[in-house]
């Protein structure tokens, strides 16, 4: 293993400054995985984690698993590491926090660098796997700390504090961004159980009665087919049923038909009133004729 940084300082550097500076460097990689170490550099440290990053590798391609593939990003502020598809940083490897970067000699393709978790304050050692580009990304990195201490040199230290605080805040508004998306998805689950369980306790086909209907003078409007007794007078009464109408004949006191001279059938009276009964309905017709 060959540590980065003890590059001879009239190299000349692949990249220029400005792609560094105002920009990054892109490298496409398999990431093996990150363990905690004990020493923040040396070769053996980062030997060992190889080895072990390795051997969990070894087990996972085993069971059917594939090394995933990342998107590095070198520029002076850091290194990303993002999923190539979606562009999620999955991690932020700051630059003043990265204390160590090699390339492994025996193995082209493995290159690696320790780097202080922000909040555990572990050293964690970073295994990637490269088959064409492997030292080449070490020495990106060297670069990019080569011109990140020259512009602390120009700056007076400045620079590096306004870069942490930056650093800080942004880390501030990706962690208060999750803490939204948690909380939205919650609120959601609560909406829904809450609907769930309004359609559960209602009785199923219940439809809630109908008032009836009113003219502008708040009024029940008139129904034909509506009972009278069923509304009640204003003192509070009922009135009193309307008789139904009948089709029976209708009779007298003492229980006979009403008597309807020119209705009778014939042969209920004597010849003589007979006559007279006839002679006045003709006379009756002759007068309903002649009006």
């Amino acid at each position: 293993m060959n540590r980065a940084f003890s590059r001879k300082k009239d190299r000349t550097w692949m990249h220029t400054p400005e792609a560094l500076s105002k920009h990054y460097i892109p490298y496409n990689a398999k990431f093996l995985g990150s363990t905690e170490v004990e020493q923040p550099k040396g070769t053996e440290v980062v030997r060992d984690a190889v080895r072990k990053l390795k051997f969990a590798r070894h087990i996972k391609k085993s069971e059917g698993q594939k090394i995933p593939k990342v998107e590095l990003q070198i520029s002076i502020y850091g290194v990303k590491i993002l999923e190539p598809k979606t562009k999620e940083v999955q991690h932020n490897c700051q630059l003043h926090r990265i204390s160590f970067c090699a390339d492994d000699k025996t193995d082209k393709r493995i290159f690696t660098f320790i780097c202080k978790d922000s909040e555990s304050n572990k050293h964690l050692c970073y295994v990637f796997d490269s088959e064409k580009c492997a030292e080449e990304i070490t020495l990106t990195i060297g670069q990019a700390f080569n011109l990140a201490y020259r512009k602390f040199l120009e700056s007076g230290g400045k620079d590096v504090e306004t870069r942490k605080q930056i650093a800080g805040l942004q880390k501030r508004i990706q962690d208060l961004e999750t803490e939204n998306t948690e909380l939205k998805n919650k609120v959601q689950d609560l909406e829904n159980q809450l609907r769930i369980t309004q359609v559960s306790t209602s009785p199923a086909g219940s439809v809630p009665p109908k008032s009836p209907s009113t003219d502008i003078f708040d009024m029940i409007p008139f129904s034909p087919m509506s009972h009278q007794s069923s509304v009640p007078t204003p003192n509070g009464t009922q009135p009193p049923p309307i008789p139904s109408r009948s089709t029976e004949i209708k009779r007298d006191l003492f229980g006979a038909e009403p008597f309807d001279p020119f209705n009778c059938g014939a042969g209920e009276f004597p010849p003589d009133i007979q006559s007279k009964l006839d002679e006045m309905q003709r006379q009756r017709w002759r007068g309903s004729k002649w009006d």
